[in-house]
């Protein structure tokens, strides 16, 4: 049976001696027999289990487990979709400092900003959960029973995937710092009140900032100034809508209801956290609103009365 040296082994494997030394004094690759003169002599096995090391060690793997490989201890299969699993893991807090300091960069954010966005991008699944529920139970709060708005919830809630893009972990880093922020939170109560104050046990209606929307797409295609006569018939004709619709009068009172409704609607961070939304779970953009609603109530407060 044919033996080698270590030196011939090393120039077999492409291994250094000092390496397959390493090795054979750890008993991952031992020495068949010794020479005369008390060298190590190898089999000719010792080149696929030199090979094997390598390409294990080369995957990550630590030299206890590679042992238990190599002494058939544990199953290669076995071994490998443990090492899979934690490399999935691995990769994904990768990943999520990648998030961090993609949006660290972007916005120059301050080292209280980033330590919140670290803490926000490392929540669990089920922490991720809360935090959402919490943030949408702040805004919806005894409106679960209106009708439509268990809808208006749900299609509010993101749902990052198990293996997300790096636009996603942005995304959610984002959103989840969004809904932290208190003002924004009084905010969105303020707007799914008016929601809720407008809705009657009838056939659904389109809401205030819907309404303003599909007015004012025309006149702002069209160029017409907000400030301008021509401007006047579209803000009538909302607010007649509006005050039918709640068997109201039209009437300066209630133009400023519509206002200020319309005004807590076209909040640039509602819009920010439903664009963020679509990333996350892998929707269309949203048509942005604030053309619209900007054109509409600089029209409204020219046109009052």
């Amino acid at each position: 049976m044919a033996h080698y040296s270590i030196g011939e082994l090393a120039r077999r494997t492409g291994l250094t001696v000092k390496t397959i030394r390493f090795y054979s004094d750890r008993g991952i690759v031992p020495p068949a027999d010794r020479s005369p003169a008390g060298y190590r002599r190898y089999g000719v096995d010792a080149v696929a289990r030199l090979e094997l090391v390598r390409t294990l060690r080369d995957l990550g793997l630590d030299l206890p487990t590679i042992q238990r490989v190599v002494d058939r201890e544990v199953s290669l299969s076995e071994v490998a979709a443990a090492h899979a699993e934690a490399l999935a893991v691995q990769i994904r807090t990768l990943r999520l400092r990648r998030a961090v300091l993609a949006a660290v960069a972007r916005r120059g954010s301050s080292p209280e900003e980033m330590d919140l966005m670290h803490r926000l991008a490392r929540l669990s699944e089920d922490e991720r959960r809360r935090l959402v529920a919490d943030f949408l139970d702040a805004a919806f709060d005894g409106l679960a029973a209106v009708p439509g708005f268990a809808g208006i919830m749900g299609s509010m809630t993101p749902e990052l995937p198990d293996d997300p893009s790096p636009e996603q972990l942005e995304a959610w880093v984002e959103l989840a710092e969004l809904t932290q922020d208190p003002d924004f939170r009084a905010a969105l109560r303020r707007t799914a009140q008016h929601h809720a104050g407008s809705q009657a046990p009838t056939p659904p209606r389109p809401d205030a900032a819907a309404l303003a929307r599909d007015h004012a797409r025309p006149a702002l295609a069209a160029g017409i100034d907000p400030a301008s006569p021509q401007a006047d018939p579209v803000v009538a004709a909302v607010a007649a809508r509006y005050a039918h619709d709640r068997g109201l009068p039209d009437s300066p009172t209630l133009r400023r209801r519509l206002l200020a409704q319309l005004e807590s609607a076209n909040d640039p961070r509602r819009e920010r956290y439903l664009e963020l939304l679509a990333v996350i779970n892998g929707w269309p953009a949203p048509e942005s609103l604030t053309p619209a609603l900007n054109w509409f109530t600089a029209a409204l407060r020219t046109h009052r009365s």
